[in-house]
């Protein structure tokens, strides 16, 4: 769905503006004196993969070379120091 919203608006929140159309595919019109001029919308379909496409683009990602032991490591340290999920809601 493509959001209308004025070249003021637009100019004032332009870094949030990219933010949504890059990290949640949202499409906008920009219009001046009530009449669109132009489009901002995401410039590929990164938006479209699907979970099943997530093995090709990890294989894509630069390795971490000598450094992966020790990432690992601080993933791990972090996920054993990460507080507890509460079991129940603490509203009752």
């Amino acid at each position: 769905m493509t959001k209308t919203i004025t070249a003021t608006e637009a100019a004032r929140r332009f870094s949030d503006l990219l933010n949504r159309i890059r990290f949640r595919g949202e499409r906008y019109l920009i219009a001046r004196g009530g009449k669109p001029v132009a489009t901002l919308a995401p410039a590929d379909t990164a938006v479209d993969k699907t979970i099943d496409e997530l093995p090709a683009l990890l294989k894509q990602l630069p390795s971490l070379g000598e450094d992966a032991g020790s990432f690992a490591h601080d993933v791990l340290a972090a996920v054993k120091a990460a507080p507890e999920l509460p079991t129940k809601p603490s509203w009752d």
